[in-house]
């Protein structure tokens, strides 16, 4: 049985039936006032009418009228509307449907019966069967959505104002909910912008100084000095570079990494070199640290003879690369090593024991984040935001922060320049200020070095003991509220955090000879476990925030290639070219036949994918009547079988192509090969063994690419090229003229309509044969 209720839960659900009737009921006139009326010339109703004036039976009918009008109005906002609905557009404010107050005086007593409306008891099917203890807490119900992907420390920040996508195993933030594109442009031009970059992963190599150049110079780029340059072993700067697969360059690119050394502070203790026949000391191994036994172990502690060997010192290097490459780096460094160590132990002396000789190789993410701050008002937010702690006494760091303000940009400092130092927690003195530059004082000449990039952020005991701040936000709250001035900045204790970061230099642009606008702004590393307490001192000065649109929009602006989308013939290219083909086809799949473009008619080869081997002639193409089905290339024939594909790039593309440009056509081959071969030599790589003319065949090169007149190349648009004619004409529209399938020459990587340049902009890839082709065309 159950239970009766209440009487008063009985006279409201009367009352609001009573409620919902009256404001269904159309009002009625009496039969006295009704039979009064008269119409016509004064007959009354009950006598049979001749003729009727509407305007005096409307006037006779206009009670009724209005009693609909009014019946239908109350009706609807009863059922369907709230009283702060019915309000006035400019009237309406979210408040008002909370506050009683906020509501004109008329309609209080309305607005008061909502508010309090009777709440309906859930059905027992509806109700938690878990009491509260049994019920997942917050942090289990956010580790259960990670179970397929990552989330970065300032994901909830982003999710509620962002596009979020899962990328390269990461929730990742595509671009800004709101209008953002052109000012998120600007803010890069002129003012700052902030992307959180901390799903790069890091690997850390620990071992001997000449092992590790050893190993980065066998798999980084050869164009240009190596990791190993005497520029960058201090420690005093980054090195961008791309990772190859050892000893294939310029075949098998993995992708862009950026290396850094750990600065040497002091002078460095060497290890021990013991004559022929002596056990050496353990090293660190690729599975882990070597340990000796018995009387070695003794030995390797004090060695009776002691020889100084610079390259024998134990150095750190980090080597940070895209999320997409991450394992493929990290298999190619362990290849790398593996060959150096078997070199090493082949080269070595008779008699010498170096079994245990080896290299560390560690996994760092998850374990260092990093911010990206791009624009010339980078330095002034850095300054506002960071407060460096007190007891750095380094003359060299005192000089540099002092001249952050007066900097007006950070690409008049030395490119990847590196600076260390620990700051204090930035939520003491929330809210931030930006600093404000003195355009009056000169800037001071900044000389990288490596005392100046002395951070604490390589030791792994710092990292660790910092994986947690100290104090949570409400008890700093609680410390804030005791100040007698509200908002002043809170002094910092000698329990306070004192977190260690290091800033890098960071530069987006094609090179010094391009006309091209550049990009400059700094990265910023830090623990694991501090993102929100810097991103929010970071972005309360009004920084914009960024996701991966906004950066890719970055380098296609400065007319660099962004990574992977640019980099086609490698792996990671591959896999996105892939990812993409699924979406573009389903979409216009559902997209109706007479709203979509028709391919088959239009003659495309390969409209959601660009068939480099068809370009290069290495592939055949696919049937005409199978050219919207993705099918397996066919081998090509007359040798194209044996050619590699491969992609042409780097800093001394421009002027080697000049060259291949200026000599015979029949050398071009033998010229690039030898070209190639000097520069393996210059790392001690023996030369390639792929014929030259197999070689020029398989080469792609990157192109930039800009209209003559009106419009903006997409992605994936084709790039055809034009005989002498069309060439001496400049250009013929393309809508009238289809251009046969066997003048494909290459495809548009990036494309679009380049606020920089104010005209159509795109990036684009084109084999090296038809490009050579071209040059020779454009002279003519």
């Amino acid at each position: 049985m159950s239970k009766r209720r209440a009487d008063g839960e009985h006279a409201g659900r009367d009352w609001k039936k009573q409620k919902l009737t009256d404001a269904r009921t159309i009002a009625v006139q009496s039969n006295a006032v009704a039979s009064s009326s008269t119409v016509g010339n004064g007959l009354q109703t009950r006598s049979l009418l001749i003729w009727l004036p509407l305007t005096r039976f409307s006037q006779a009918r206009a009670f009724e009228i209005d009693a609909m009008h009014k019946a239908m109005k109350t009706a609807s906002a009863s059922s369907t509307h709230r009283v702060w609905q019915t309000l006035p557009r400019h009237l309406r404010r979210r408040a008002a449907s909370h506050d009683v107050r906020r509501v004109p005086l008329r309609l209080r007593d309305k607005a008061r019966q909502e508010m309090n409306a009777v709440k309906k008891k859930p059905l027992a099917r509806l109700r938690s069967q878990r009491g509260k203890d049994k019920r997942p807490s917050r942090t289990e119900t956010f580790l259960k959505r990670q179970r397929d992907k990552s989330w970065l420390e300032t994901h909830i920040w982003h999710a509620k104002r962002m596009h979020m996508e899962n990328m390269w195993g990461y929730r990742l933030a595509v671009t800004p909910t709101e209008k953002a594109f052109r000012a998120s442009h600007r803010a890069s031009v002129h003012g700052a912008i902030l992307h959180d970059a901390s799903y790069q992963s890091i690997i850390q190599l620990r071992g001997p100084e000449k092992i590790l150049r050893t190993i980065l110079d066998a798999c980084s780029d050869l164009q240009g000095p190596g990791p190993g340059a005497k520029r960058y072993l201090p420690g005093a700067r980054t090195i961008d570079t791309h990772i190859y697969e050892p000893g294939e360059y310029p075949f098998g690119l993995v992708g862009p990494a950026t290396i850094c050394w750990r600065p040497i502070s002091a002078p460095p203790e060497p290890r021990a070199l013991t004559p022929p026949g002596e056990s050496t000391p353990s090293v660190t191994s690729m599975a882990g640290k070597g340990k000796g036994k018995g009387k070695e172990k003794e030995k390797a502690k004090d060695p009776p003879t002691e020889r100084i060997d610079p390259d024998a010192v134990l150095r750190t290097v980090w080597i940070r690369s895209h999320p997409a490459t991450s394992e493929k780096v990290f298999a190619t460094l362990k290849m790398s090593a593996s060959l150096v160590l078997d070199a090493a132990r082949k080269a070595a002396p008779p008699g010498t024991v170096l079994s245990e000789l080896g290299v560390e190789l560690e996994d760092l993410s998850g374990q260092i984040n990093a911010f990206e701050i791009m624009g010339p008002k980078a330095n002034q937010v850095l300054k506002g935001a960071l407060s460096p702690v007190s007891q750095d006494s380094r003359e060299e760091f005192k000089k540099f922060w002092a001249s952050m303000t007066d900097l007006q940009t950070s690409g008049s400092i030395p490119r990847g320049m590196i600076i260390g130092f620990k700051v204090l927690d930035p939520r003491l003195k929330f809210p931030p200020k930006n600093a404000k530059p003195q355009s009056t004082h000169a800037s001071p000449m900044i000389i990288p070095s490596a005392t100046l990039a002395q951070s604490d952020l390589w030791e792994d005991s710092t990292r660790e003991s910092l994986r947690k701040p100290r104090y949570k936000k409400k008890d700093l709250d609680e410390r804030r509220a005791k100040n007698a001035i509200p908002g002043t900045p809170l002094n910092p204790l000698r329990q306070d955090d004192r977190v260690p970061v290091m800033l890098i230099q960071r530069s987006v642009e094609c090179g010094a000879s391009s006309n091209d606008p550049a990009l400059h702004g700094w990265t910023l590393l830090l623990p694991a476990g501090w993102s929100m307490p810097f991103f929010s001192s970071l972005t309360y000065t009004g920084t914009r925030v960024g996701g991966q649109r906004e950066r890719q929009t970055q380098a296609f602006e400065a007319g660099v290639g962004c990574f992977p989308r640019d980099y086609p013939l490698c792996a990671a290219y591959d896999a996105y070219a892939a990812q993409r083909e699924t979406e573009e086809q389903a979409r216009w799949t559902r997209t109706p036949p007479a709203k979509r473009a028709n391919y088959a008619s239009l003659g495309t080869r390969s409209p959601w994918r660009a068939d480099w081997g068809v370009v290069l002639g290495i592939d055949a193409p696919a049937p005409a009547n199978a050219a919207l089905v993705p099918t397996q290339r066919e081998t090509g024939s007359d040798g194209g079988a044996r050619a590699r594909p491969w992609l042409l790039r780097g800093p001394a593309v421009n002027g080697l192509l000049q060259k291949l440009l200026a000599l015979p056509v029949p050398d071009r081959p033998v010229v690039l090969s030898s070209e190639l071969d000097t520069l393996r030599r210059r790392r001690a790589i023996r030369a390639l063994e792929v014929p030259p003319a197999d070689l020029v065949r398989g080469a792609l090169v990157r192109v930039r690419i800009t209209p003559v007149a009106r419009g903006s190349p997409q992605d994936l648009a084709v790039i055809y090229a034009v005989d002498d004619a069309e060439a001496h004409d400049h250009y013929v529209q393309l809508a009238t003229a289809k251009p046969p399938q066997t003048d494909i020459i290459g495809y548009v990587t990036t494309g679009n309509f380049s606020l920089s340049h104010g005209a159509g902009f795109a990036l684009g890839a084109v084999a090296l044969l038809s490009f050579l082709r071209l040059g020779e065309q454009a002279r003519r």
